[in-house]
């Protein structure tokens, strides 16, 4: 007998690495910084008994959350505002923004309130903001609350995001009540607790360069590259390399936006955050038939924010972002100036890389040619041409055979009855085909490679539209817990959930989203 074999990896009592929510260590490293960042404030509990509407179980185990905590008394307190952990220390972020390009020389978080961060027990720092709870110094006219139709909206869509591994925001719980909120109509109130590493954006330092206030943008630079860019703080000039940093998550960002056909609605200087995240989620949108000009904002009234736009509004934020940073990046103005512009120059580039082998990686290529570029675009214009359902297409795309004869041998995989013109798209596939024997190319693998990154499920408006109502109308949140558990995987052929994957019905295209959404 040979000598016994012992699973080191298996063999062992478990230990649990739960924390209960009474034991959660709490912290609130920014508010180190000082006030001038920030403004001390406490939520404000709603008026009524707060319920919970969803809580996600993920999230919570992200934190380290014993998932038992959900039917904990004090967790339902601290979600919607009565109470705080220890060690929480509440504030309001300070910010500027270019806002549908015009500068606000002062923002900040209106509507939301920082509790503080956790440390998990794998190392992960995870900040937690109640969002819809109560007048902050930086709430203007509003009321520092939200509804309960955009929380659940921002609720799916950070999730959703997720499973589609797109860098967000994540959201940890949905508390409700009935309080009474005023939008366009009388609605009720809602709370979200949104988790980030960092709610820093690129306004949390335009706000002090428009202020000549040149110290605090050094503090500010100094903390995060300190807590979420540590390796740059060798650098020669540490702060040049945090801006190329940041550009190149920014381009790889909205590359990936662009290949799901996501449209964020409201792409503001302060909705961009500096870690390269999906932050703050209003009017958004998944693109359903393909138009490059698609407007998912209803107050976008020239097309700022279109889907088309996103590359370029990004690379406009970015200067605002480099323009705040002009301080930091060279002891010689002229020269820092000439720097900025340099490396902007090279988000373009970024870009279309990362686009380039995002859409290549669609239509299951492995190889780069100079002919792709032409084959993505031609394609998209025919969908455009015949208002082709983008999510559809693509997922049925991986059906495709690259042999002769049918291209199609599955019926349910052939999307050439999706195009009115059906001569231009079997020209196209036929071109296809062509590139695909190239590379020798197996079907059978494209296949499982493309069904990995074409979701076959998105968070459609009208998908999220039922949900509300069910929700506002009948306190029915069957359809929350439905599309949560359906966008954690949206790649998967989830056979129970067919229904969700198909076109759009015809009232769809009467649903508006505006910045109250």
């Amino acid at each position: 007998m040979g000598p016994t074999v012992y699973n080191l990896i298996n063999d062992y009592p478990s230990i649990s690495l739960m924390y209960s929510f009474n034991n959660i260590p709490f912290s609130n490293s920014f508010a180190s910084l000082g006030e001038v960042f920030f403004s001390p404030i406490a939520p404000t509990p709603f008026r009524s008994p707060a319920h919970m509407v969803h809580f996600n179980i993920d999230a919570a185990e992200l934190l380290g959350l014993d998932p038992a905590s959900k039917v904990e008394p004090a967790l339902l307190a601290f979600l919607s505002g009565q109470s705080l952990p220890p060690g929480a220390k509440p504030l309001a972020m300070l910010y500027a923004g270019h806002q549908f390009g015009h500068l606000v020389p002062q923002l900040g978080d209106g509507r939301a309130i920082m509790l503080g961060e956790t440390t998990t027990p794998s190392g992960e720092r995870w900040e937690l903001q109640l969002k819809g709870c109560g007048l902050t110094p930086y709430s203007r006219n509003g009321d520092g609350r939200a509804v309960l139709r955009s929380t659940i909206r921002e609720y799916l869509c950070s999730e959703a995001m997720h499973g589609l591994g797109i860098p967000t925001t994540r959201a940890l719980a949905m508390v409700g009540s009935h309080d009474v909120v005023y939008r366009e109509t009388l609605e009720t109130g809602a709370m979200l607790t949104r988790l980030a590493p960092s709610h820093i954006r690129f306004g949390s330092f335009e706000v002090f360069y428009y202020r000549n206030q040149f110290e605090h943008i050094k503090t500010l630079a100094d903390y995060v590259i300190a807590h979420h860019y540590p390796a740059l703080a060798a650098e020669s000039n540490p702060y040049q390399v945090l801006l190329k940093e940041v550009i190149a998550r920014t381009a790889r960002l909205i590359a990936q936006w662009q290949s799901v056909g996501f449209t964020h609605g409201v792409m503001n200087s302060d909705n961009m955050s500096i870690l390269g995240l999906t932050l703050d989620y209003g009017p958004f949108g998944f693109m359903e038939a393909y138009e490059p000009g698609y407007i998912c904002n209803h107050s976008d009234h020239e097309g700022r924010y279109a889907f088309d736009q996103q590359t370029e509004t990004g690379l406009f934020n970015l200067s605002c972002l480099a323009q705040a940073l002009l301080p930091l990046l060279d002891e010689q103005a002229e020269q820092g100036a000439e720097w900025a512009k340099s490396t902007l120059s090279e988000y373009p580039a970024l870009f279309v890389e990362h686009y380039a082998g995002l859409m290549r990686a669609k239509l299951g290529l492995q190889e780069a040619t100079i002919e792709d570029q032409s084959l993505v675009q031609d394609l998209l214009d025919l969908m455009q041409a015949n208002r082709v359902d983008y999510t559809i297409l693509f997922r049925k795309l991986s059906g495709f055979s690259s042999g002769s004869g049918l291209r199609f041998t599955n019926p349910s995989y052939n999307p050439r009855d999706l195009f009115i013109n059906q001569e231009g798209f079997d020209a196209w596939a036929e071109r296809y085909a062509a590139r695909l024997k190239k590379e020798n190319s197996n079907d059978a693998e494209r296949r499982t490679r493309m069904n990995q990154v074409n979701p076959k499920y998105i968070l459609r408006n009208y998908l999220a539209e039922i949900a509300i109502r069910k929700a506002e109308d009948k306190q029915d949140y069957t359809e929350i817990d439905i599309l949560f558990t359906l966008l954690q995987r949206p790649f998967d052929e989830q056979i129970e959930f067919e229904a969700y994957a198909g076109h759009p019905p015809g009232w769809a295209g009467d649903i508006a989203v505006s910045c109250s959404s």
